[in-house]
């Protein structure tokens, strides 16, 4: 029941176990063969929060890494490409535990009980009996280019955080968190998951918003040789540019707080800043490559003669990666490249919304910690499952009336089944070489004088009216 509200897109439980109720057909599809045998809601919380917990969820979870993992092994291209982000999901605490916290902030409220660690208090995390983060309350602000806050929004619950593929728009890895934890904090234990997940070496670029723009998840990825897609957050209100790290004050090289480059042309009456040609990223040297832009574009410029030194090549400036990781990434900022990759990210943003408007990981019904990791765990299965089977299913192929199997279903046909596909293989070549037809080759007639045409047949040229 709890996998069938998901794949039928029921709002709940109920409502799910009414459709139930009155299908006979779905009863036996799901192996129920009389109405008393139908679960009622209280039964289907239970199992939930049975499921929720350990090891029942660290075996759900097995369960999704391995449906990755088949397909990652089948679909070349999977993972190649990936995005991440954390949405957030409404959840609700069970009756003693918010019946606790009321009591605490009553007590905290108390002007004699407080306490120079209030604050710290209130960020801590807090954990239920089987170690599984309390829904807690989550604040968002989005600013304009100014700094300006322009929208907040807030919710109590959890946060999903996601990294999938951008070309097919499946999940690779997934983690649970509470709304206090930053999205640079979980993204290391997202890579290493769908790295599990994947063949060796098959993820190379990374796409996030400027949530996980930090030294430790662009170390993480300069380890894992991924290339970050990653924006960068501003150096501050009042520091626009900085001298690159090795020039001197007579030098005429900065840096933006995006990394790029600029010369500035102390020649010309104003100053004018030019931006520098970016060649292109040295991974066995590990740099950047620039080089003067009015050598690299041909047009002139008066300080030519003082930077280029009679090269004629011109100036060239390799920065090391190392001096800042977040601002000189292997695909830098402002090139078409990392506007292209960039824009991929609205992937994982598809993602969220169908993973909570259609299945159901946003209900904000559900209340305890165990039955809401029971309950996302489930959709990201089913998620998974459906990855699979829209795989595995012919695609039109030529003419109208064909429908063929990829060599991604084939392949995928052969994991599921193993040798029982073989035999199914060779019963349908008996049919077709005849079994299946009555005399002179012709179609079986039923009483009342209609065709008799089996599925495996739909499609074939014996089909034809």
């Amino acid at each position: 029941v709890v996998v069938l509200t998901a794949v039928l897109r029921h709002r709940d439980f109920e409502r799910c176990l009414g459709e139930l109720r009155g299908n006979p057909s779905l009863q036996r599809l799901i192996g129920i063969e009389e109405e008393s045998q139908i679960p009622n809601g209280w039964n289907v919380s239970r199992f939930l929060d049975v499921l929720g917990r350990s090891p029942h969820r660290l075996r759900l979870e097995e369960l999704f890494n391995r449906m990755v993992e088949r397909l990652g092994e089948v679909v070349k291209e999977l993972g190649k490409q990936t995005a991440g982000d954390a949405t957030a999901l409404s959840a609700r605490r069970l009756r003693r535990d918010a019946k606790e916290e009321k009591s605490q902030q009553e007590a905290s409220s108390n002007p004699d009980n407080k306490t120079d660690n209030d604050k710290e208090e209130k960020e801590k995390i807090e954990l239920d009996e089987h170690g599984l983060p309390q829904p807690s309350g989550g604040r968002k602000e989005y600013t304009d280019d100014e700094g300006r806050v322009v929208r907040v929004v807030e919710w109590f619950g959890y946060k999903l955080h996601l990294l999938v593929d951008m070309r097919h728009e499946v999940a690779l890895a997934y983690r649970i968190s509470s709304s206090k934890v930053g999205d640079n904090e979980v993204l290391p234990e997202l890579v290493d998951q769908a790295k599990k997940n994947l063949p060796p070496g098959r993820i190379r670029t990374l796409a996030y918003d400027k949530a996980a723009d930090c030294l430790k998840v662009h170390r993480k990825l300069n380890r894992e040789g991924i290339k970050p897609v990653i924006e960068n957050r501003s150096l501050g209100k009042d520091e626009k540019e900085r001298m690159l790290p090795g020039h001197d004050g007579n030098s005429n090289i900065v840096y933006d707080e995006a990394g790029r480059l600029y010369c500035y042309d102390m020649m010309s009456r104003p100053v004018v800043r030019h931006r520098m040609a970016y060649i292109g990223h040295e991974p066995s040297r590990g740099t950047l490559k620039y080089r003067c832009p009015a050598r690299h574009e041909g047009w002139d410029c008066p300080m030519s003669e003082k930077c280029n030194a009679g090269k004629k090549y011109g100036l060239t400036v390799r920065v090391r990666q190392e001096i800042d990781l977040r601002r000189f990434p292997s695909t830098q900022q402002a090139t078409k490249q990392f506007e292209r990759l960039y824009k991929g990210r609205t992937a994982v943003e598809r993602v969220n919304g169908r993973l909570k408007m259609f299945w159901g990981a946003d209900d904000g019904n559900v209340t305890g910690a165990a039955r809401f990791h029971g309950q996302v765990g489930t959709v990201m299965v089913v998620h998974a499952a459906f990855a699979t089977l829209l795989a595995s299913l012919p695609r039109w192929d030529g003419t109208l009336g064909k429908l063929r199997l990829t060599p991604i279903a084939k392949a995928l046909k052969e994991k599921l089944h193993g040798a029982s596909g073989g035999r199914r293989r060779a019963g349908a070549a008996r049919r077709r070489s005849g079994r299946g037809k009555g005399r002179r080759g012709r179609p079986r007639r039923s009483p009342s004088g209609e065709r008799q045409v089996t599925f495996w047949r739909m499609g074939s040229r014996s089909a034809k009216p």
